[in-house]
């Protein structure tokens, strides 16, 4: 026989807590962009937004910014300044990068976007990093998800540089301790080396980039105002002292590679 009144009027009832149970699961985290995209629930410009760009001359290295805005306060103005793009005036000075970064823009509740690094499938940031011999990917941490399951950081504000690309990795370790800012080689940590091949730092031409982990201190360090609407005007010299040493080391690299 067909289904009874009460047990339809059942699982129309059940159907909010479904809904319910299924939103508690994506607050949890999204497996890819392709999710958090087609999430009814979220709107571009409102929860989250993109800022990205392609120059139409060749460019040897990209800079990403997955969890930039709210998600990992920071990484959105370090991304665009390594790239060559002033934060706050958006002015290019000197060598310039193609650029893609994804932001929380909510005022609260941004981790609830993050995205892991393996699951970043958006189409333009995998264009980005497949037309590129490098990359470089900015990250923030915390000082306890950084030593934990490792080791003590020689200063809690640090940077862990990871990825694939050893050479990269070791000119980034070199221009920031040059510059005075700690750094460790992160390879061997067990969740934040950037080791693994669908990372899209390491989606490059050549299979390898880099993947920079701010600590918090560190982060905090760079802004005399740490909100979402006065980093990019408050930077400090550590910030620019880091972009400098980033840039440095991406241009020393690209001094080594052919011109495609």
């Amino acid at each position: 026989m067909g289904t009874s009144r009460r047990v339809f009027l059942g699982l129309i009832a059940a159907t909010p807590l479904l809904t319910r149970a299924t939103t508690t699961a994506q607050a949890a985290g999204y497996a890819t962009y392709s999710d958090l995209y087609r999430d009814p629930a979220l709107r571009e410009g409102v929860d989250w937004g993109r800022r990205m760009l392609r120059h139409t001359a060749f460019g040897r290295t990209a800079v990403f910014a997955p969890h930039g805005g709210g998600i990992e306060p920071g990484t959105s103005e370090l991304c665009l300044a390594i790239a060559g793009y002033h934060p706050a005036t958006l002015q290019p000075s000197g060598q310039t990068h193609d650029h893609w970064m994804f932001e929380g823009l909510r005022s609260s509740g941004n981790t609830e976007l993050h995205v892991t690094s393996t699951g970043c499938d958006d189409h333009y940031a995998r264009s980005l990093a497949a037309g590129a011999l490098n990359a470089v990917a900015l990250h923030g941490c915390s000082v306890t998800e950084a030593e934990r399951n490792w080791r003590p950081l020689p200063d809690p504000a640090c940077a862990l540089v990871g990825g694939a690309n050893t050479d990269l990795r070791t000119r980034v370790i070199n221009a920031l301790t040059g510059a005075g800012i700690a750094a460790v080689d992160a390879s061997t940590h067990p969740t934040l080396d950037g080791g693994a091949p669908g990372n899209i730092v390491n989606r490059t031409l050549l299979g390898a980039g880099v993947q920079v982990e701010t600590t918090t201190p560190l982060r905090a360090g760079m802004f005399t105002t740490n909100t979402a609407a006065q980093r990019k005007n408050t930077t400090t010299q550590l910030f620019w002292d880091f972009t400098t040493a980033m840039r440095a080391a991406v241009a020393g690299l690209e001094a080594t590679q052919p011109i495609l």
